[in-house]
């Protein structure tokens, strides 16, 4: 149960006494008895901390994923995987560029970033409780004291105070109080470095997922434009067999609709490509208005991605390490409200210079000092320690309950994106195969109207069908690799615990315009 002040913490101490060590307190060091300093020092080396040995929670094992299974094939660790940043495996130069300008001109990143520096001056604010403190104080006064005060025998006084004076306290840490708050609040500061580890994460991969779903709705529109033009040389050549007598008044309406609705659609997703470059210029910290990025085909396929084991899932994740750090920051808070039962003991010093007369301030005989220990403990409080007590252990509970669903959303998270990688290939391939036969019941359905066995109906009816089936298979590829990127943040996006001990550093490069050439 014992445990030793920080090293620092000594050394700043006997510098402090040492610097005491003036001609103003060479009394006072000499009044202070060799068992005196003896015992305060056997205290102080027999300190003890009053939280509970941390453990952290434990999980039940998993032994695998049950999704992992089907076309998907995830990375081998032996793999020749890139070695920088995930995003890159994708080889999209303009991805890059905008993950770049995502870790220097975030807002969210820059305010999660100061959020971080707030816990560290806390903690170091925390620490500075466990050093001595010294303060200076010097002051002239003149006042006039009333004739009728006791022992004044009715006659006024009127003087000067010349004053200055050094002080040192110290509060002895002997029941841990100063120490489990200064761990409390090294803890939090880890929990907000993998807070803010989570939260790039998860910026970066919503922009790629973003970036690829803007894609997406540009190959759409590609789509779609091509399907215009084709529908609209379908109704001029409609109309033409309508003025020859060939076709109804009916073809030419039915050819109009699957125009103008594929139109509609167009304009649909138009809006949407729109919405998804006004949500990347946010992420990238630029303004929707000035924020443009030319078209460009989708072209890609989710990556390989190194799920590990169950088990390792928890050393992966960021956010898994912020919550299991609050758990410890909550542990050590139990050993301050559990010190507040105890004890503070404190140790002072001070000495300085006192006269009445300017000329005799700083003379041997106006020096004065003080030295001792002492000691506080608060008798009734109403129940507030006892109230202290209680919360912290709530607290507790709180932070173990808020790790565990932490660590059973991870295990969610990998599998839905495993089981939505293996689904939407299966759905690719069988729009696929829609697509395919679809586009024979075209070529029939064209055969048959041109030679005058089938209306106008049956040829629409089937483009509409063919259309449907190509914008689901892209839908499908394109929320597969969505499904892909949500996966390398559900596994950490290779992150490694090892990283919460690293101070994290804000990229502070001007914001620059992102541009598609």
């Amino acid at each position: 149960m014992s445990a030793k002040l920080p090293l620092d913490a000594n050394a700043m101490a006997m510098a402090a006494l040492a610097a005491l060590r003036a001609p103003v307190l060479t009394g006072a060091l000499a009044a202070l008895r060799a068992p005196v300093l003896t015992g305060a020092l056997a205290a102080l080396l027999s300190a003890c901390s009053l939280a509970p040995e941390y453990e952290a929670p434990v999980m039940p094992e998993v032994s695998g994923y049950k999704e992992n299974a089907g076309d998907w094939k995830p990375a081998q660790p032996a793999d020749a995987a890139p070695r920088g940043p995930w995003w890159e495996a994708f080889g999209d130069a303009q991805l890059n560029a905008l993950e770049a300008q995502l870790a220097s001109s975030s807002q969210d990143l820059r305010a999660a970033f100061a959020r971080y520096e707030q816990a560290r001056a806390l903690a170091g604010q925390t620490r500075s409780n466990l050093f001595p403190t010294v303060d200076a104080n010097a002051g002239v006064t003149r006042a006039r004291v009333s004739g009728n005060a006791p022992g004044n025998g009715g006659d006024p006084a009127i003087g000067n105070d010349f004053l200055a004076t050094l002080r040192l306290s110290w509060e002895i840490d002997l029941f841990g109080r100063l120490r489990n708050a200064t761990a409390a609040a090294n803890r939090r500061v880890e929990a907000s470095a993998g807070e803010l580890a989570a939260l790039d994460l998860s910026l970066q991969t919503q922009l790629a997922s973003t970036y690829f779903l803007l894609r997406g709705s540009d190959s759409t529109i590609a789509l779609l434009e091509d399907s215009v033009h084709a529908f609209e040389r379908a109704l001029e050549l409609t109309r033409n067999r309508y003025s020859g007598g060939i076709s109804a008044e009916a073809d030419v309406a039915q050819a109009e609709t699957q125009v103008q609705s594929t139109y509609a659609q167009l304009a649909a997703a138009r809006l949407q490509r729109a919405q998804y470059e006004h949500a990347i210029a946010v992420l990238v910290g630029q303004s929707a208005s000035t924020f443009t990025l030319a078209p460009g085909a989708f072209t890609v396929e989710p990556p390989a991605v190194d799920i590990g084991l169950p088990s390792s899932l928890i050393e992966r994740r960021p956010d898994i390490a912020s919550a299991e750090r609050a758990v410890a920051a909550a542990n050590a808070e139990i050993g301050v409200a559990r010190a507040a039962w105890f004890p503070v003991f404190s140790f002072g010093a001070g000495g300085g210079y006192e006269a009445t007369r300017s000329s005799d301030w700083f003379d041997a005989p106006s020096r004065l000092w003080s030295i001792g220990p002492s000691l506080a403990l608060p008798l009734i409080d109403g129940g507030a320690r006892a109230s202290l007590n209680q919360r912290t252990r709530a607290a507790y509970d709180e932070a173990v309950a808020n790790y565990r669903k932490a660590v059973l959303v991870a295990y969610q998270e990998v599998e839905d994106n495993l089981a939505a990688l293996n689904h939407l290939a299966e759905q690719a391939r069988r729009s696929d195969a829609a697509f395919e036969a679809a586009s024979r019941s075209l070529f029939h359905a064209n055969k048959r109207y041109a030679a005058g066995v089938a209306d106008y109906l049956e040829v629409t009816s089937t483009q509409t069908t063919t259309l449907n089936v190509q914008r689901a298979a892209l839908d499908a590829r394109v929320n597969r690799v969505v499904a892909g990127i949500d996966l390398i943040r559900a596994t950490g996006g290779g992150w490694t615990r090892e990283q919460l001990g690293k101070a994290p550093t804000e990229q502070a490069s001007p914001p620059s315009p992102v541009v598609a050439p």
